[in-house]
């Protein structure tokens, strides 16, 4: 439930909202207090805070050496996965970074309570959640990050007060007590309504972030080895310049070969003017820098079902 535009049209909507629940309430008391219950059970959710579910620990590789702490949080403000084949909502705080005992990051990322405890479920689904964590840290934040992690109790600054600074949550006062809405007033229920309606307004929401579709992860490319991941291997690959017949420089083609790869769709490829990176979740990594620097918009690839082999060309700038 919100209200917007100028005064007098807030006003407007405020008088008819409050006129409809007056006529609710004498024409048909049961959907009357259905509705309110509804609404301050929504605020109430909505209110309250993020909780620590898990929390994994990983090294930097680059830019420089350090320790990366990635905590898994259940959130009921975060919006539900509904449509499996669109992408899945999560939140993730502020990156915090600190050099007590040596370099370290630690990042907040919160998913819908529902989904992380259907995740929970099934270990494979559960390592899903660590990898879409893994992508988004690098993808970012700019870091490389060694695909091993382990699970650990907690990370440095991981009170309820960090997790709840870091992700923008504000506890309001009362939230979680029930209202008695067959005794009061339509006046009343309302004022209790716009209350919450304004903590969800103050309430500095955390960066909304929309991971890849879930039609794209691959179950058969995990390998659950107790709370580790194995360390993804790097293919055989050949970089060659193409020039023209005057020598001069004009394309760069790079040529993998991908032996436990079926299909393109297992692959996911990024590609910019410096470099071009190819994953295939637990099994391949390879980063690799350019000779020259490349028209990123002119790349293709195609990749050969028969040999398994992936080849990217690339037109040099």
């Amino acid at each position: 439930m919100s209200f917007t535009g100028s005064t007098g049209d807030v006003l407007q909507q405020v008088n008819q909202f409050w006129s409809m629940l007056d006529d609710l309430c004498q024409n048909d008391p049961e959907a009357y207090h259905k509705f309110i219950e509804k609404q301050m059970k929504e605020g109430v959710e909505y209110s309250s805070p993020p909780e620590l579910d898990s929390c994994l620990c990983t090294e930097i590789l680059e830019p420089g050496k350090g320790l990366m702490y990635i905590n898994i949080c259940s959130w009921k403000r975060v919006p539900a996965h509904q449509d499996p084949s669109k992408p899945l909502p999560v939140c993730a705080g502020k990156l915090e970074t600190d050099t007590n005992e040596g370099w370290y990051a630690v990042l907040d990322v919160a998913l819908n309570t529902s989904v992380l405890q259907e995740s929970k479920k099934d270990k494979t689904e559960m390592n899903q959640v660590y990898m879409l964590a893994l992508s988004f840290a690098q993808q970012q934040h700019g870091f490389r990050l060694s695909h091993q992690y382990t699970l650990v109790s907690r990370s440095p600054k991981s009170s309820p007060d960090d997790l709840h600074r870091r992700l923008g949550f504000q506890q309001r006062p009362n939230t979680a007590k029930q209202p008695d809405t067959a005794s009061q007033t339509p006046a009343a229920l309302l004022q209790q309504l716009s209350s919450l309606c304004s903590d969800k307004q103050d309430v500095e929401p955390a960066t909304n972030i929309i991971c890849r579709p879930a039609e794209q992860k691959k179950k058969g490319l995990i390998q659950v080895i107790s709370t580790t991941f194995e360390q993804p291997q790097k293919p055989e690959y050949q970089l060659d310049v193409k020039t023209d017949s005057a020598g001069v420089p004009r394309s760069v083609e790079l040529t993998v070969e991908l032996p436990k790869v079926c299909s393109m769709s297992e692959c996911q490829l990024r590609i910019s003017k410096d470099d071009v990176l190819l994953e295939v979740e637990d099994v391949y990594y390879l980063l690799l820098e350019f000779p020259k620097t490349v028209n990123e918009d002119t790349a293709a690839a195609i990749f050969n079902k028969k040999k398994q082999r992936l080849t990217l060309k690339v037109d040099i700038l």
